[in-house]
């Protein structure tokens, strides 16, 4: 047996909620070990929300340049890729060093280890050959990697994953998305608008599966208005590379230069050595209780709960978990009105139930429709306006249970949705609101005139 290292806590996996819990842990006086096999900071600030989004928002400004004739007058773009992958890498991922954020966390007094590590046994993580005994416990926030699709020939070919198409330096001519989920549809329009011909494949009936019916039949008929191919309910039985790649559905043949597959991710939970401390290393997630705690001395928090792959669930989580691990008391873990936004034009924000999963748990449902477009400031947007704002709630409980927000700005419009979800605020409640005018907001009012609650 090699080195056994004592500490208050392990933080397995320094992911946002992973830096966030052991920084604050290392601050409230603990004796905290954070370990990283790859990059401090996870996902999000280097292959996820910060790069991705930094397309999307060049890609817009290319969508508004054009879109300017209508309102302004004739307007150009000649749109260039390295202006946004410029910024990726020189100012927001630092060529993909975590520098910055491992120099974050030691300041805060957290011992940072490097490599791969394994839970042994209640309370100790093993690290390259180095056993390391927390008194109090760990934390497991292992994160998720890019789903691998068992295609026939496609693991034999360069296809790209979320990871490199942040990376680009140069964009091919055509580009095949393997998943029309929240990457896929984001990344499919960006490219687009940079001039890339672009085919989206989905296995389900629709795109935004996850999302309401109508804001999957909106973004479709204005991805197939700006150029892209989209066809759902197909299944790839066959990826060749010959050049170029060539995906095989039946009768369908989809040849392009590239191919990103987005169709989802995996839960790093396999050889992280759950078994030693009682639970399934095969499960889909870690089961935690309102705590976050997973067992003996043993949290979980991050994707690997199945609470949603959002930034900010992890971070909340975090917090419901210092508060455990510290003895005070804290919030626990609620999950009725997690929110979340899927960034193309227009973007899609919603919070809390969807009317099929509002359904299926036999509330009695009622929903309630407004096109943002007859709204007074859908007017004076004029072109790409297009959205909608529903709500479901429940006429037992006279609440609503989830919204969507589709438009220009459905993601910062579903806050106040969210906020009516989670503090179970009446609808007669929200009609009383007050808002600044003209605002998409009023739509909000038109949703809930159509609700009848």
């Amino acid at each position: 047996m090699g080195t056994r290292v004592a500490c208050d806590v392990i933080v397995l996996g320094l992911g946002p909620g992973g830096q966030e819990l052991a920084t604050g842990l290392a601050e409230a006086g603990l004796d905290t070990v954070g370990v990283e096999m790859h990059l401090v900071g996870g996902e999000c600030p280097f292959y996820g929300c910060t790069p991705t989004k930094m397309m999307i928002r060049a890609a817009d400004h290319v969508a508004m340049v054009h879109r300017a004739d209508h309102l302004a007058g004739p307007a150009t773009v000649a749109p260039d890729w390295s202006r946004p992958a410029g910024r990726i890498t020189d100012e927001a991922t630092k060529g993909w060093t975590d520098d910055a954020n491992a120099k974050a966390v030691q300041e805060a007094g957290v011992r940072l280890v490097r490599g791969h590590g394994r839970l042994v046994a209640p309370g100790v993580v093993e690290v390259e050959g180095v056993e390391y005994e927390a008194s109090r416990g760990v934390v497991l926030n292992t994160g998720t990697e890019p789903l691998v699709l068992p295609i026939d020939g496609l693991a034999d070919t360069p296809y790209w994953t979320n990871r490199d198409i942040v990376q680009l330096t140069e964009l091919p001519r055509s580009l095949a998305v393997l998943g029309g989920g929240p990457i896929g549809c984001e990344m499919a329009q960006a490219l687009a608008r940079f001039g890339v011909e672009v085919t989206v494949i989905e296995s389900a009936d629709r795109l935004a599966a996850v999302e309401e019916p109508e804001s999957s039949a909106l973004i479709t008929r204005l991805f197939e208005a700006e150029g892209i191919t989209v066809h759902t309910g197909v299944e790839v039985d066959r990826v060749e590379h010959d050049g170029d790649f060539v995906l095989t559905a039946g009768d369908l043949v989809v040849r392009a230069e590239r191919l990103l597959v987005a169709a989802g991710r995996s839960n790093n939970i396999r050889d992280v050595g759950l078994e030693t401390v009682g639970l399934d290393p095969d499960a889909d997630t870690v089961e935690t209780d309102e705590r976050m705690r997973a067992g003996d001395r043993l949290w979980a928090i991050g994707d690997i709960t199945g609470h949603g792959r959002y930034t900010h669930v992890s971070s909340y989580q975090a917090e419901v978990a210092k508060a455990d691990i510290l003895g005070q008391d804290g919030p626990v873990a609620d999950y009725r009105a997690v929110s979340r936004v899927t960034f193309t034009d227009p973007e899609i924000g919603s919070v809390g139930l969807t009317e099929e999963q509002a359904r299926e748990q036999g509330l009695d449902v009622r929903t309630g429709f407004a096109d943002l477009s007859g709204s007074a400031r859908g007017w004076l947007d004029a072109e790409g306006n297009e959205g909608h704002v529903k709500l479901v709630a429940d006429a037992g409980s006279g609440l609503i249970v989830g919204a969507t927000a589709m438009g220009r700005t459905g993601g910062d419009l579903v806050a106040m949705l969210a906020l009516a979800v989670h503090a179970k605020v009446p609808p007669s409640v929200v009609r009383r609101m007050h808002f600044a005018f003209p605002t998409y907001h009023g739509s909000v009012m038109t949703a809930l005139d159509d609700l009848g609650l």
